[in-house]
């Protein structure tokens, strides 16, 4: 990098904390439309192009969305948009990078099943029940993945907790691929997952926490196991 572009960076990384500093601060609210991009870049003492590249990186993050021919909004600020990145990625990671996510997964989604132990309804239950009879009926293997990862968003949402289901939402989905790599590498790997989401669903039927936290955990457990043995793979 030259010292010229360095400086840019260090401009543009400005423009960015400005921006996010003024919608923390309340100065700019979700849904707010922005000042024109030449307003912006004279308010902040900027260049043109470094506000524009500013405004491009939140875009980017989901904080800023740019409607053709309106301008520039404030987005909802909804978690899933602002965690849109994290889940990129889960998607591409591979090696270490894939287990330490992996690892991450292992101690959120005990403590969302653990809440949804609490709060899950009788709707809620019996859509889980729907995606596992779906499970095994088998199919093809993106097919039963697409049924795995729907019944862990039904116990991440039952938890209540918006982050916490948009970080996990992004760990699971974002995998999807890898899974059925796994699924059609691994022999009698869709069997156990059935037995282990059926743990968790029993778990959570019995609107037992402890149960549901010990039982995702089991199941976690035996994805990091997978992810260790690529890990070990790829060395």
């Amino acid at each position: 990098m030259t010292e010229d572009a360095g400086v840019k960076t260090t401009v543009t990384q400005r423009a960015i904390d400005e921006i996010k500093t003024r919608i923390a601060m309340g100065e700019f609210t979700p849904g707010q439309r922005l000042p024109t991009e030449r307003d912006l870049a004279a308010d902040l003492g900027l260049s043109r192009s470094s506000m524009r590249e500013a405004i491009r990186a939140l875009t980017v993050m989901g904080v800023l969305e740019a409607r053709h021919g309106a301008g520039i909004y404030v987005t909802r600020l909804e978690p899933g948009d602002l965690l849109e990145t994290f889940g990129v990625v889960a998607e591409i990671s591979r090696g270490d990078t894939l287990l330490h996510l992996v690892q991450v997964r292992k101690i959120l989604e005990p403590a969302a099943a653990a809440a949804a132990a609490a709060r899950i309804d009788d709707e809620g239950l019996a859509r889980l029940r729907a995606e596992m009879a779906a499970m095994e009926r088998g199919g093809k293997a993106e097919e039963i993945v697409g049924h795995d990862m729907e019944f862990h968003r039904i116990i991440t949402e039952a938890a209540g907790n918006p982050v916490l289901a948009a970080i996990l939402g992004g760990l699971n989905s974002r995998t999807f691929r890898a899974r059925v790599w796994r699924g059609y590498r691994e022999e009698g790997v869709f069997a156990r997952t059935y037995r282990e989401h059926d743990a968790i669903y029993r778990a959570l039927l019995d609107r037992d926490p402890d149960g549901a936290r010990i039982a995702a955990a089991v199941h976690i457990g035996a994805v990091e196991d997978w992810a260790r043995r690529q890990q070990q793979e790829e060395e």
